[in-house]
């Protein structure tokens, strides 16, 4: 085990742990004694989006001064302080609002600096195996933020919801003693200069999948138990098996060696297999083909984000941190685009509609995917 990586991989679980808080009380923030509305709830994921991208897009400056430590500690000190907020928030009727509203602004600074620092960390790592890395990393992440949800339901029942947050505090501030990631085994630019036109094609292909990503994930229950008129279990399920087929995928491409992999072919196919699904899923009525096209989708969607970090990564090793962070603040935009864009969409076209014309974004994906894999030195690393 290189030094770090302990650190590395426990910050990827209690980000993904986390960071799913809050839509996991949603039930819970909407009873007494916090009653809250629709509109209020919503409300909370302004300050996280915007911290996260904020805070993802301020990484390589922040990298410039404290280092890759200093990056690292900065994040899971931001994490810390928003579990603090949120086990507040279980003792407190008037002020849950506010506290809530911090705890989600200090959430997402924490989710832009840790996913920044611990996915460039993971390519400096593992050198050669950046893509298999990098890929197992988020899949420790995605089954965090499956998990996460019923341990919090299960301490509900037992005792207090608010044992989660609290235990999450506590590794995290474990997590700030335990042997960090190495320093970049180069120097690094930060501030203005890492900043180059050819980190735009890395980020726009995130972009672009998040959209997709948000549309599959958001709407995947409401497409099966309203659209499709299905039971509401069905609904739930095909969420959770969209979830499962993207863990299910990041775990075992990053667990296969490199030599069994052609990581370029699997990039280049994800998109591909996105569409299929997008144009499929409207014409299915049935459970059973409904909830493997969705877990399909998300075998796709497990690949296509962190390959891309890993190409832009090791095509920009001189501004790695800075293109890390990019990619983790495209992400979020891109996710909020297709969570909250598609529900203003179908004011004036049906989700059926959207998902058969959302195919096209594989146009875009198939082409960025190709360009960004292009270069033969980025091949070698990944």
């Amino acid at each position: 085990m290189r030094r770090g990586t302990v650190a590395l991989f426990a910050a990827g679980f209690l980000q993904g742990a986390s960071f799913v808080l809050v839509p996991a009380l949603g039930t819970i923030l909407r009873s007494a004694p916090y009653g809250m509305g629709n509109t209020t709830y919503g409300i909370l994921y302004f300050p996280e989006i915007a911290g996260a991208v904020l805070a993802a897009l301020s990484a390589g400056a922040l990298y410039r001064r404290v280092g890759s430590g200093g990056l690292f500690r900065l994040g899971a000190s931001s994490n810390a302080v928003a579990m603090v907020l949120l086990v507040l928030v279980s003792f407190s009727g008037s002020l849950a609002f506010f506290l809530l509203l911090g705890e989600t602004l200090m959430l997402g600074i924490g989710f832009g600096l840790t996913n920044a620092a611990i996915n460039r960390g993971a390519s400096l790592l593992f050198p050669g195996s950046a893509a298999a890395a990098v890929t197992l990393l988020n899949a420790v992440i995605g089954g965090a933020t499956a998990v996460s949800p019923m341990i919090l339901d299960g301490l509900q029942v037992w005792l207090s919801w608010a044992l989660w947050p609290a235990a999450l505090l506590l590794g995290w501030l474990v997590l700030l003693a335990v042997p960090q990631a190495m320093e970049a085994v180069r120097s690094e630019l930060g501030g203005l200069r890492a900043w180059k036109l050819s980190m735009l094609p890395f980020a726009l292909a995130v972009l672009v999948y998040a959209i997709c990503e948000g549309s599959f994930g958001s709407w995947a229950n409401v497409l099966v138990s309203v659209d499709h008129h299905l039971p509401a279990a069905d609904g739930g399920l095909a969420l959770s098996l969209f979830w499962g087929g993207m863990t299910a995928a990041r775990f075992v491409l990053g667990a296969l060696p490199g030599s069994w992999v052609p990581r370029r072919p699997i990039y280049l196919a994800a998109p591909g297999v996105m569409a299929v699904c997008f144009l499929l899923l409207p014409h299915f009525y049935g459970a059973v083909a409904l909830l493997a096209l969705f877990a399909a989708a998300g075998a796709a969607c497990g690949i296509f984000y962190p390959y891309s970090m890993a190409y832009g990564v090791a095509s920009h090793g001189a501004e790695g941190t800075q293109m890390a962070g990019l990619l983790v603040g495209a992400l979020m935009v891109g996710e909020g685009i297709g969570s909250t864009g598609l529900g203003l969409l179908q004011q004036y076209v049906s989700l059926n509609r959207i998902y058969t014309f959302s195919a096209l974004w594989a146009l875009p994906l198939i082409w960025l995917a190709w360009r960004n894999s292009h270069s033969s030195q980025a091949g070698r690393q990944v």
